[in-house]
């Protein structure tokens, strides 16, 4: 089965590629709807970028149940608390495996979260 890519994104990327019955989403940043980078802090940056992951794998058929697999860049691991509530009500039972690292970040963001997903067509 060839991959199969979904969503636009004003860089050279998809948001969703599904190849077989895994399904990979790019790393997401705290930007909302309009591309700006949400205010605030790790707290609302993470919110943004779960809501991101989720609309991602919305695309491609998929669900937050659905992944297996996240890594996580933390520009600061002084945020990693604040960060670990927000991501943890994302994931009530059953949380993927998970890589959490401290960063430099590409721009003036906190928080980036890729994520694989595991859902056979």
């Amino acid at each position: 089965m060839p991959k199969q890519c979904f969503g636009n994104a004003p860089v050279p990327l998809s948001p969703a590629v599904r190849a077989g019955d895994f399904v990979y989403i790019s790393g997401q940043t705290p930007a909302g709807p309009d591309g700006t980078i949400v205010v605030g802090g790790i707290t609302e940056q993470t919110t943004q970028v779960m809501a991101n992951v989720e609309a991602a794998l919305k695309l491609a058929g998929c669900t937050l149940a659905d992944i297996v697999k996240t890594t996580v860049w933390l520009e600061d691991a002084r945020d990693f608390a604040a960060f670990n509530k927000v991501y943890g009500s994302c994931f009530p039972s059953d949380p993927p495996a998970r890589t959490t690292v401290e960063s430099r970040l590409m721009v003036d963001i906190k928080i980036e979260v890729e994520a694989v997903a595991y859902k056979p067509e």
